[in-house]
């Protein structure tokens, strides 16, 4: 770990308003809010959005989940909203991140309905071979797998396609996946100016098109009314804030797709 290179994780624990960042991931994530300022409300916007999917879907008897690119623990973690709504929940949070992994480690070491892998998230064989995660995890029956703003940091020659159609095909009939995108066609050219900016740091950062996005679900059904525009404000989305008014979220329109697929 060098605290002088900037890390997209620590950042993002900056735009949530956290403790677990260094200087240098401090000055480039402010760089990236002078180019794109809705980063941070989309950040924390993504956190309530992780609840809420994980609140719906455990409502429907959905009870392992995989969040995959998991990040530092924040507001909202998986395993806090599932066990409260399936006691009996089992969560598997897979990151790369040495950093992310032992905090998670830490956090999660007296919680047996929880466990933290560390392995390369592009490398689909890696984690699902994993003998810890294969013992934890019942692949005979529906999985839960997120991706939530986790792919646009991921750059196109890891075959981000690829590797999640591989995470598709290993999951049985009733399982799900979840993916919050930064968009890239509302605003290529700030987007672009962002991407520039995180080269400074330790990932890629890869806006992707509407059309790419949906690809990442393949052949699964997008519980409807499929792909969302921003944070999912539509009326009729069921994972939006009932709470909170349309409006709200005005200047975020058109910056993230978000979606949840249910394998036939």
């Amino acid at each position: 770990m060098n605290p002088q290179i900037p890390n997209a994780a620590r950042m993002y624990d900056y735009f949530l308003g956290g403790k677990d960042n260094f200087q240098a991931d401090r000055d480039l994530a402010e760089l990236v809010l002078s180019v794109l300022p809705e980063t941070r409300q989309g950040a924390r916007e993504n956190r309530l959005l992780i609840g809420r999917v994980v609140e719906y879907l455990a409502e429907r008897g959905i009870d392992q989940f995989l969040d995959l690119g998991s990040g530092l623990p924040a507001r909202q973690n998986v395993h806090e909203v599932a066990l409260r709504f399936a006691p009996d929940a089992r969560v598997a949070y897979v990151d790369s991140d040495p950093v992310v992994c032992a905090h998670g480690n830490a956090l999660l070491a007296r919680n047996e309905n929880v466990i933290m892998v560390q392995a390369d998230v592009t490398d689909p064989r890696s984690v699902l071979e994993d003998p810890r995660l294969r013992k934890f995890l019942d692949f005979d029956r529906p999985v839960a797998v997120l991706m939530m703003f986790f792919l646009h940091l991921i750059p196109e020659d890891a075959d981000p396609q690829g590797f999640v159609a591989a995470y598709r095909d290993a999951l049985p009939s009733g399982s799900h996946l979840a993916i919050s995108h930064v968009a890239g066609d509302a605003d290529p050219e700030r987007t672009a100016r962002v991407a520039e900016l995180y080269r400074r740091s330790n990932a890629a950062f890869t806006p992707r098109s509407r059309e790419e996005v949906a690809g990442f679900f393949g052949d699964f059904e997008l519980i409807p009314p499929g792909l969302a525009d921003g944070t999912g404000t539509e009326s009729v989305w069921p994972f939006a804030d009932p709470e909170v008014p349309p409006s709200a979220y005005a200047d975020m329109a058109g910056m993230a797709y978000v979606g949840v697929g249910r394998k036939p």
